[in-house]
């Protein structure tokens, strides 16, 4: 006979993963239903019960390392009902048919009863719940998202999904998440790891640039993670290297999961106008004994993005002083851009576990994506203030003056130059761990190896090809129009017409950039009374490898664009650009063919060519080997009768660095090496207090290491193509050390959800900051090369607030409203230079205010989310002696999502990013001075998804 579990009367279907048990206390005596309840969130576990069996009934206590068996035993008790196990991870509460006094034994799994497959899904609420369960039972500070929360929230990756955690902040790439910062600290200060693991690192090859330590999410699709933690305080087995946070993204695993089946389809449609596909699927399978699981799940996406840009370099200063006088700011290269992207993802995520005894645990996890970019990019360049070719001149009187900043005139004699760029950008990356533990008596031992390699490349040969074609004529420009609207940029000559421009230098730039990353690390812990010691060791490989060639064709300098036939120009695709921003710029105009330019151009003999010497400057490897080495210590106590546990400890850091590249006396390379060595000791403390039975306290000390991006360790220099400017590294850089103070109050009413506050103090040694100073190179002249030298101290503090609640309390059908909200505030105290100017308590990166809102409902089969990430403004570049800084204005973005539950198998639901159709906007060093709009629309989408 089969046993049917109504879903509307089950309470509780929590699929959730927990690493840290609850203490025996944290059940108490509570009612029984809110207790199985949270032990489910804790325990990674479902428990289906009628909500009128578990009513009057009190919980049980549950000793520590009890497991699940064990913990369901103790907290059901001898109390009239059976406990049944329905799979592994899966269990029913039913009424025994006589009361017994003694506690119910489990069944074992042979004799179990067949039951009708139950498929419940966890809301949005249940999932908000299990990741404060997280924070709460954590022994440091942490913060985390749950499956659910991506799953259900508009998100394409990782990043995405932790936008409307506290304190993070989200940087977009076209409108894409891309960068994560964490506290006000921008993505090269966070530690990103996957399933516990340090990870190789993806680069940018696009445009020949690179982030070094900034961790790319958009290789870690959302569709595979069942979590992510942040961990904003320190113990003394993380590794070092994070000053905002340990951002750890977790995979599903089978033992976790249990037997299931998901499929989802999905399709978007974004300003592109086409419709972009996406399918994913897990399978999740165990055997009968609950000890071996094995994993798969794949997802395959396309994603077609338009993004319409005004995009500037900076304002100069002094650039016409002979007509404007000294200490006034004029545009520099101006160009309105259509970019177009074609994104291909596939990921493949593997995970095995094996429990042969309680004693013995084996986890294998196998992570494999590939991103295809395909790049196409149109440009109009506008270079007022370029002397290369022939210098242009101010018009005398036509200037209008704002501030230091001459916003509008006419200058005579500029380059207008179309450009049409191409590239194919694939981005590998593969991530392969294994971690063994064993449980002995009294000690716990793990070992862990994790290899990942990243490569970030062109395949096929298929690099950067850049086609251009110019002609020289007077403009007007006004940018007084202010930051939302777009500059007049105006000339007599017609750009739509291919009669007036003539051939430019022809571009082909290839890049290679490998990251390989390898761990092997063992821990021992040993319980002592009440808490454990524990102590570890790890060697930590890391090597960046960046290979860049680039060939300049001047074959079809000055040749009319027209007496090149048709086929090497064509209209832009689009006579929109910019739509909806005011102001009179170029919407359309005469665009190069990169491919045919290519073909003609690029030969096989240029491609035999050996590298040139600026090739080997543009090209580095930096190996990083470290040795560390840790103790710590936990304990548990009572302390003015209230109940105290916390951690101290110490890491111990050895690093050797080893930088070679390739310098240059005139023509002649000179290989070059750079050997650096650095020790730390870094020790940390966490406590954590429970003032009441819902309210804790928890203080945390610590001091961290950052190492210089791997970039700007290089010995390597890169000349811009189009302006006299160059960036470089230096060997000699030392590390960010950092003392970091934080104290929370954090409050979890009975009722549910939570209050907390947290306030954190970042004093930073050694702050890395840019340096500017003009070098002449053979063939180019006076350069302007910006590096990085180590400055002073630099100094953050921040507040951060966040709340959570579901209004149960609410009449019908109120009841199933609930809220997230989340408020940063960041100051910080640094002075540096660029150039000969002084920056003054301003970071990059570092936006003084970030909050979240989002407001929720679910009742019955609907659910309903909207929500509001909103970022302040923040410093995007130093600039230096000649050029103005620039700013990234606030911007913030609406999402939301809606679905349908038609069955126990299917949802629906409808989705969208950027509602309002925000734009972003960046300018100098004041709001007189616009820069930058960026315009990637609204991305709505439609999923079905079936769960098995």
């Amino acid at each position: 006979m089969q046993r049917k579990f109504d879903c509307h009367a089950a309470l509780l279907a929590i699929m959730t993963t927990a690493s840290i048990c609850a203490p025996a206390h944290a059940q108490g005596r509570r009612e029984l239903g809110p207790a199985l309840t949270q032990l489910a969130v804790e325990r990674d576990i479902q428990i289906l019960f009628q909500p009128r069996l578990v009513e009057g009934l009190r919980a049980g206590a549950i000793r520590r390392g009890a497991s699940h068996d064990e913990a369901l035993t103790a907290i059901v008790g001898s109390q009239g009902l059976k406990i049944v196990k329905l799979r592994p991870g899966v269990y029913a509460l039913e009424a025994e048919g006589e009361f017994r006094r003694s506690p119910a034994p489990l069944l074992p799994v042979e004799a179990r009863t067949e039951v009708e497959p139950i498929v419940v899904t966890a809301g949005y609420a249940a999932s908000l719940a299990r990741a404060l369960t997280l924070k709460r039972q954590a022994s440091y500070g942490l913060d985390a998202v749950s499956a659910e929360d991506i799953a259900r929230l508009p998100a394409a990756n990782a990043a995405e999904a932790l936008q409307l955690a506290p304190g993070v902040s989200l940087e977009r790439h076209r409108g894409v998440g891309l960068y994560v910062s964490v506290r006000g600290l921008g993505p090269q200060f966070q530690n990103v790891l996957l399933n516990g693991r340090s990870v190789a690192m993806n680069d940018l090859v696009e445009n020949g640039g690179f982030r070094g330590r900034q961790f790319r999410f958009e290789v870690l699709p959302a569709d595979v993670i069942d979590r992510i933690e942040i961990a904003k305080t320190t113990t003394a087995d993380m590794d070092e290297g994070a000053l905002g946070g340990n951002i750890d993204v977790r995979t599903f695993k089978p033992l976790e999961l249990g037997r299931r089946d998901v499929l989802s389809v999905r399709a978007s449609n974004g300003q592109s106008g086409k419709i972009d596909p996406s399918v994913s699927g897990i399978l999740s399978w165990t055997d009968a004994s609950g000890r071996l699981g094995l994993l798969a799940a794949g997802l395959t996406e396309q994603r077609r993005i338009r993004n319409d840009r005004l995009y500037q370099t900076g304002w100069g200063l002094d650039r016409f002083a002979d007509v404007l006088g000294q200490g006034y700011y004029t545009p520099s290269r101006t160009r309105p851009t259509i970019e177009l992207e074609d994104r291909r993802l596939t990921s493949g995520d593997f995970a095995l576990q094996w429990r042969p005894t309680p004693a013995l645990r084996t986890d294998v996890d196998l992570l494999m994506t590939r991103l295809d970019a395909r790049y196409d990019e149109y440009g109009l360049d506008i270079y007022p203030d370029d002397r290369t070719f022939s210098p242009p001149r101010f018009v005398p009187g036509s200037q209008t003056i704002a501030g230091h900043t001459a916003q509008a005139g006419t200058i005579d004699n500029v380059r207008w130059m179309a450009s049409r760029e191409t590239s194919l950008n694939r981005h590998d990356l593969i991530a392969f761990g294994i971690h063994q533990r064993w449980e002995l008596t009294r000690w716990t031992l793990d070992a862990d190896h994790a290899y990942s390699k990243a490569r970030s490349y062109h395949p096929d040969g298929r690099g950067t090809v850049r086609a251009r074609a110019a002609f020289f004529a007077p403009l007007t420009y006004d940018f007084s129009g202010g930051l939302h609207a777009a500059p007049t940029l105006t000339t007599p000559i017609d750009y739509t017409d291919p009669a007036p421009f003539v051939g430019q230098a022809f571009d082909y730039t290839w890049k290679d950039s490998r990251d390989t990353d390898e761990v092997l690390r063992l821990d021992a812990s040993r319980a002592v009374g009440l808490g454990k010691i524990s102590f570890g060791v790890e060697q930590h490989n890391r090597t960046r490898d960046y290979r860049r060639r680039d060939w300049i064709v001047d074959t079809l300098v000055g040749v009319p664009l027209a007496s090149l036939g048709p086929g090497y120009y064509g209209p832009t695709p689009f006579d929109d650009v910019l739509a909806g921003s005011p102001g009179d710029l170029p919407r359309r105009w005469i665009a190069p063919n990169a491919r045919v330019f290519y073909d003609r151009l690029f030969t096989a003999d240029l491609a035999r060519q050996a590298p040139s010497v600026s090739d080997l400057r543009n090209s580095f490897v930096v190996e990083e080997k470290i040795t560390s080495g840790y103790a710590r210590a936990d304990f548990a106590s009572q302390w003015f009768g209230l109940p105290v546990t916390g951690d101290v400890g110490v890491r111990h850091a050895s690093t050797h660095q080893v930088s070679d590249g390739v310098l240059s006396a005139g023509a002649e390379p000179i290989p070059a090496r750079w050997r650096k060595t650095y020790d730390d000791w870094l020790p940390s403390a966490n406590l954590r207090i429970e003032l009441t039975s819902d309210l804790l306290l928890r203080l945390a000390a610590s001091r961290v290491v950052n190492r210089p991006n791997v970039v700007d360790n290089a010995p390597r220099i890169t000349l811009a193509r189009d302006t006299p400017t160059a960036n470089g590294g230096n060997p000699d850089l030392d590390p960010f050390l950092a003392t970091q103070l934080d104290a929370s109050l954090e409050w979890y009413p009975t009722s549910g959800g939570a209050l907390t506050g947290a306030v954190f103090d970042r004093r930073l040694d050694n702050y890395i900051t840019a340096q500017n100073t003009f070098i002449q190179v053979p063939g180019r002249g006076e350069v302007l090369l910006s590096t990085n030298v180590n400055g002073g101290d630099a100094r953050i503090q921040g507040v951060e607030l966040a709340y959570s609640q579901v209004l149960k309390a609410l009449p019908a059908p109120l009841d199933g409203l609930g809220v997230q909200a989340s408020l940063t505030l960041v100051r910080s105290q640094a002075n540096y230079f660029a150039g000969d100017r002084v920056i003054r308590n301003a970071l990059t990166g570092l936006s003084r205010t970030n909050y979240s809102l989002l407001g929720f409902y679910e009742r019955g089969r609907t659910s309903l989310r909207l929500g509001y990430s909103w970022r302040g403004a923040y410093l995007t570049t130093i600039g230096n002696s000649i050029t103005a800084p620039s700013h990234t204005a606030p911007f913030g973005s609406l999402d939301g999502a809606a679905s349908w539950r038609i069955d126990r198998r299917r949802t629906l639901t409808l989705e969208g990013v950027n509602l309002t159709d925000a734009r972003k906007y960046v300018y100098g060093e004041t709001q007189d001075q616009p820069m930058e709009i960026h315009h990637w629309g609204r991305y709505l989408s439609a999923r079905l998804r079936w769960a098995f």
